[in-house]
């Protein structure tokens, strides 16, 4: 009979460092791609601000990335289950909501 106490050495651990523990806020993604990898950058927009700033580059796979989009398909229908319907601003009549545009952006890697 094994311990139960006994880490199973197949069981990945995964360490969360207090330095990224609280994240970072950001409030729209850049995708794009190229024939071996996906790049998402991480942007926050401050109102009244001209500049937006990359808090963060994840760059991945193909692969990764299919996995990354159903993760949140998944996770999406299960908050939706329990919190009601996201809803998203640009649908919403008269909404004051800042949306930004989704196309001409420029930027510097």
């Amino acid at each position: 009979m094994e311990n139960e106490n006994n880490n199973n050495p197949e069981q990945l651990q995964i360490e969360l460092k207090e330095e990224v523990a609280q994240g970072t806020y950001a409030n729209l993604a850049i995708i794009t791609h190229s024939t071996s990898e996906f790049i998402l950058d991480f942007v926050r927009i401050m109102p009244g601000l001209p500049k937006a700033g990359v808090q963060s580059r994840i760059v991945m796979t193909p692969e990764n990335a299919k996995r990354l989009m159903f993760a949140l398909q998944d996770n999406i229908v299960k908050y939706e289950k329990n919190f009601g319907p996201i809803q998203m601003p640009e649908q919403q009549r008269n909404a004051k909501t800042f949306v930004p545009p989704l196309s001409d952006f420029k930027g510097e890697a």
